[in-house]
This record gives C-alpha cells, sequence and structure tokens, in this order.
C-alpha cells in the first residue's frame, strides 16, 4: 500500500514565504500574485457628433448619438480611434462596470492613422488609481499568433472579449495619404470595437480600427509601431503628422521589352517614372529608374523589405529615412548611372480638393443673392451620385476633371455653387446652376472663395456677369444693387444665420 502525503500550507509557512524567509520557485509566486483584471484598463466611449453639410454649409447635421471603446494608457490618457470622435461636441467616458460617464476631451487627433487621446479632467485623475495603463509589446505580432480584442460593441452593453489569430501584416493606405502598417486579424469586430486593445500575453498588439462588413471575421488592427509614433508625435500637445512627398506616377519594372530598352542589367530593380506632374517640384524626370530609398532597396514592384517576413510598398519610408529639412534620399538609375537625388517632403501637401475630415473642419461658404458659394472639398465630391460623375466629365466639369490635381497656383481653390439657387424673382428662369464650378466675374478669373467675395464687394459696374467652368451652361446676369439688395431678405427667409462662414466675417456683403 502506497501512502499519498498532500502537503498542506500553514499559516507559519504563508508567513515565512512573505517575508522571503523560504524560497518560491518564480512560478509558484506568480501564481500567488492576484492578476489583473485588464477589463478594468478598457472603457466605453459615449459621443455627440454634430457632422458636415456640403450642399447646405450654412449649417450642421442634426446631432448624432455615437459609442466606441477606448484603452488607458501611460501619462493618465485614453487612447482611441478619431472616427470615434470626429466632430463630437460632447466625449463621454464610461468605465468598466459602472454606469458613470465622465466628461473628457480631444487632445490630440490624427484621422490618417485613425489615432486620438482623451484628457479627463484634473479633478477626476483619482479614476486611474485603481485603472492602470496597459502595457504595449515590443514587437509587431507573429503570425498565426492568438489575439484577444476588447471593446463595447452594438449589441450589448457589457464589455465583450472576442479571440481570433492574427492573419497578415502589411503596408496599406489608412486616410488622407497616411501610408503605415496593418495588421490583420479574424477576430469577430463590430461597430463598437472601434478604438479597443487587441492583446497577446496581457500586452496591447494593436488597436481596433476597422472591420469588412462584406466579409466575416475580418478586422484590422493599428500595430504598436503606429500607435508610439503618434504619440511621440502628440507628446508636445500637438499632432503634425507624416510627411509626404509627390514623386509622378510610377509604373513596375517586371515587363521584358521595357526593361532591355531602357538597358537594365538583372540586378537593377525598382519603380519607373513614366509621368512627373506639373506644378510639382519633383527632381524626378520621365524614364528615371527609383531603386532606393535612402539605404532600403526596392524591387520592381515597388516593395522593400520591412522585416524577413514582411515587405511594403517604399513609400512607407520615407517619415524613416527625411533630413531636418524635408529632404527625401533617392537613388535613380538615368541614362545608364546611378545618382543621388533628394525630393521634398512635405507636411500638408496641398491639394485642389482638401478634406473637411481632416481637420474637423466645416465647409466655407459665401451667400450672395440667391447663390451659396463654397469650397470644393473631397467631402462634397464624394457625396455625388455616380451618375452624375459621368455628366460631369462630359460637361469638363473641373469636380471631376481636377479632382486628382494639386494646385495650379498658391491659394488656388474650386469655387462651386453647394446649393440650387434659392428662390427670388432675379433668379427668374435661370438653372439652378447646382454644382457648377464658377469660372469668371465680370471677366475676372476667381482665384478663391476669398477673391470671390473681395471681387463682389470691390465692383461698381451696373451688371453683375457669372460664367463657369464647364463647356456647356448659362451665363448669369443680376444687376449688382438687386444681386446685393436681395442678400438680407433671402437669408432671413431662409432662417440663415450668416451670409458667410466665420473665415470671411470681415467681407460679408452689406446692403447699399
Amino acid at each position: 500500500m502506497t501512502l499519498r502525503i498532500t502537503p498542506r500550507c500553514s499559516p507559519l509557512f504563508a508567513l515565512l514565504a512573505l517575508a522571503g524567509l523560504i524560497l518560491v520557485s518564480p512560478s509558484i509566486h506568480a501564481q500567488l500574485l492576484p492578476k489583473p483584471d485588464l477589463r478594468n484598463s478598457v472603457v466605453k466611449i459615449h459621443t455627440t457628433a454634430k457632422l458636415p453639410s456640403v450642399f447646405q454649409p450654412w449649417r450642421k447635421q442634426a446631432p448624432r448619438e455615437g459609442s466606441g471603446t477606448g484603452m488607458i494608457i501611460a501619462g493618465n490618457k485614453i487612447l482611441t480611434n478619431a472616427h470615434v470622435v470626429a466632430y463630437a461636441t460632447q466625449v463621454y467616458v464610461q468605465p468598466y462596470q459602472s454606469a458613470d460617464r465622465i466628461e473628457a476631451k480631444v487632445v490630440a487627433y490624427a484621422p490618417g492613422v485613425d489615432l486620438a487621446l482623451i484628457e479627463l479632467p484634473e479633478k477626476e485623475q483619482g479614476f486611474f488609481e485603481d485603472r492602470p495603463a496597459l502595457a504595449f509589446a515590443e514587437e509587431l505580432p507573429a503570425i498565426r499568433g492568438d489575439v484577444s480584442v476588447y471593446g463595447y460593441p452594438l449589441g450589448g452593453e457589457d464589455l465583450s472579449v472576442t479571440k481570433g489569430i492574427v492573419s497578415r501584416i502589411e503596408v496599406a493606405s489608412y486616410k488622407h495619404g497616411f501610408i503605415g502598417l496593418r495588421v490583420q486579424v479574424d477576430a469577430a469586430l463590430n461597430p463598437g470595437n472601434s478604438g479597443g486593445p487587441a492583446l497577446i500575453d496581457d500586452k496591447v498588439v494593436g488597436l481596433v480600427f476597422s472591420g469588412m462588413r462584406q466579409a466575416d471575421n475580418i478586422g484590422y488592427l493599428i500595430p504598436v509601431k503606429e500607435i508610439k509614433d503618434f504619440l511621440n508625435d502628440a507628446e508636445d500637445g500637438s499632432y503634425d503628422g507624416r510627411p509626404e512627398v509627390t514623386l509622378g506616377a510610377m509604373q513596375t519594372l517586371e515587363n521584358d521589352a521595357l526593361r532591355e530598352m531602357l538597358k537594365l542589367d538583372d540586378d537593377v530593380t525598382g519603380m519607373l517614372v513614366s509621368r512627373v506632374f506639373e506644378n510639382t517640384d519633383s527632381p524626378l524626370k520621365p524614364w528615371d529608374v527609383v531603386t532606393h530609398i535612402g539605404e532600403h532597396d526596392i524591387d520592381n514592384i515597388g516593395n522593400c523589405k520591412i522585416r524577413d517576413d514582411l515587405r511594403g510598398a517604399f513609400t512607407y519610408f520615407v517619415h524613416q529615412v527625411v533630413d531636418e529639412e524635408g529632404g527625401v534620399p533617392l537613388t535613380v538609375y538615368r541614362e545608364g548611372k546611378s545618382i543621388k537625388v533628394n525630393a521634398k517632403a512635405r507636411l500638408d501637401a496641398p491639394t485642389l480638393l482638401p478634406s473637411l475630415a481632416k481637420h474637423n473642419d466645416h465647409p466655407r461658404y459665401y451667400i450672395v443673392g440667391p447663390l451659396v458659394f463654397t469650397q470644393a472639398t473631397t467631402e462634397l465630391v464624394g457625396s455625388l451620385p455616380p451618375q452624375y460623375i459621368t455628366v460631369f466629365n462630359f460637361l469638363g466639369n473641373p469636380l471631376v476633371t481636377r479632382a486628382t490635381e494639386e494646385p495650379s497656383f498658391d491659394g488656388e481653390e474650386l469655387i462651386v455653387v453647394a446649393a440650387p439657387m434659392f428662390d427670388h424673382r432675379i433668379a427668374k428662369s435661370y438653372d439652378r446652376s447646382h454644382l457648377s464650378v464658377l469660372g469668371k466675374i465680370n471677366g475676372i478669373k476667381i482665384k478663391n472663395l476669398r477673391h470671390l467675395a473681395t471681387v463682389i464687394n470691390e465692383l461698381e459696374d451696373e451688371f453683375v456677369t457669372i460664367e463657369f467652368d464647364q463647356r456647356i451652361g448659362e451665363k448669369l446676369v443680376f444687376k449688382r444693387s438687386e444681386l446685393i439688395g436681395s442678400t438680407e431678405e433671402i437669408v432671413t427667409d431662409n432662417g440663415i444665420r450668416y451670409t458667410t462662414s466665420k473665415d470671411l466675417r470681415d467681407l460679408a456683403v452689406d446692403e447699399e
């Protein structure tokens, strides 16, 4: 008969162990310590947002309630997605297992990489005493690594934890020209999960920012590498963003005839410059082959090595190799020789169709008589029905024909009629001119919205003639005194408070 003796932990043993007088193995010691509840460090975020109205720029859309997820990080801050707090007029933080909603404010906002920082008032700093910051992983996760995603998806009030695996890591375009690493997971993600942490071994490997509604269990994380870059940038209280560089239109170098014509040896790889855009200061020329960015080799489809099992678009390295003067070093194969050139990077490259969402802006506008003019934006063009695109392309409307261009001169804006003309006798029989791009007023080419207001104010002619920049369309003629004099009546009848956006109030139309 075998006698089995099960050791029991006496009170004396426990006291001696706590005092360090009895050696305990690290694994047993770890089991004795209470494991922190990570759920306490994940919060629900409630928002009220007022989105812009691109076709009625004098007003905002009705308030919308929304929610998402956030995670507590070092420095008593809360990290979430930019899209969770976009255009938010109110932001509240609700802790795990609590009905409290604590007012908060956004202190850093980066819609390109879809990250934002939230801060609680000084009087609420006690909130963090029992809610520690989550720790970040040091490296990118391994493919097929198990991941746990925490969040507050729609369909319930309590915190949800879903599990999955890391499916893929790639370089991808986010928004507003931002290029960065992206992690794909197969965990179930739904609206409300946005801003929630994904963890492996209790370390954050990424932040949820999107899922694919048309596919099952495909979601994406912003990896720690991109998060840390954002936090470092925002450390001084403002987020500057990553520099961008415009190199021109490029194509791959896989075609044998193309390589033979260029007399390229097998060891020469890179991307061919097929066209250099006008109005840029690119150092490149057509038929150049860009072979390196910094010290990174570019292959024949435009990728560089990021780590042993990961390659991505060479433009990902712009922010890593740019110098203090904004120069991006490139190696170019030109006419049989390898040369070094410097491309110029910019933090906020000008565009003919700026994005309102990039800075949480609302549309700029100017009302004169029955006409509402606004600056064309990506949101306005993105709201056009598909059939408009075909018609506008036929008409030569710059909203379509110049949509991808940079400004042809400093300060150029596309000025468009935002809404159908208001009903008024001076607009009798005219077409609505909705979405027509302004060309000239009394023969003066209009440069931008401020220039438009200045020209209207300074005109002394009896008549105002308005021409639009497209192949087919009416010319509008008004008596100047009637155009100016009807403005106040029209905005009053339509319940509009101001005839211009805030930046143009000094140029608002005055009745004579």
